[in-house]
């Protein structure tokens, strides 16, 4: 039986401790960020806020999700989207505001998602380096880089990236991940492994 000490107690302590913040530090960030959105849209009109918590958010949702469906499935919606969406592309001051927003939410989310496409890039010939990133563009004719490709390569612990164009040599499909793993193993810095299931943090020995 080990000894008492307060160097052994203090170790014990703190071992445990960064467990703990390990176990409670997502969940807490998680509860934080949507309590933190929720209020906020709640925010917009305090009134109904202060009578009934969440209501305005829950509307909020509501809507977005009624404008997303009556904007793709009927031809009236699509009509008046596509209209707006002209509109506000062609409005100075106001088009590099919602030009790009909409780019970036595109590449994400809907029918236009550019995150969908992992591949291996080589970033180094000596020592052979390998970085993962997003396909994004498949053919730059257009600015004069025949047979060049563009490449996401998002930041690890971050929502920043940036663009490198390369050669289609450069570059190999991801075989055995997913989209969302793939940006999963990224942005953890390679800790999240090649599984989107995997449990990252394990409690130690």
């Amino acid at each position: 039986m080990k000894k008492l000490t307060f160097e052994n107690i203090a170790n014990f302590f703190l071992k445990n401790f960064f467990q703990g913040l390990v176990i409670i530090g997502p969940i807490g960030l998680t509860i934080f960020v949507i309590w933190y959105i929720v209020t906020s849209i709640d925010n917009i009109i305090p009134s109904v806020a202060k009578e009934i918590p969440g209501l305005v958010f829950v509307s909020t949702i509501l809507i977005t999700a009624l404008l997303g469906y009556l904007g793709n499935k009927f031809v009236v919606g699509r009509f008046f989207f596509d209209t707006m969406d002209s509109l506000l592309e062609k409005t100075p001051g106001v088009k590099h505001i919602y030009t790009p927003t909409k780019d970036v939410m595109s590449s994400f989310v809907g029918d236009k998602k550019k995150f969908n496409d992992p591949v291996w890039v080589k970033t180094n010939e000596n020592p052979e380096i390998w970085r993962i990133g997003f396909l994004t563009q498949k053919e730059m004719a257009d600015v004069d880089k025949h047979n060049y490709v563009a490449v996401y390569l998002p930041h690890s612990y971050a929502i920043s990236g940036w663009v490198i164009v390369t050669e289609e040599k450069n570059i190999k499909p991801v075989v055995g991940m997913s989209a969302a793993s793939a940006m999963k193993f990224a942005v953890s810095g390679g800790v999240a492994g090649f599984h989107s299931d995997e449990n990252i943090f394990k409690a130690p020995e």
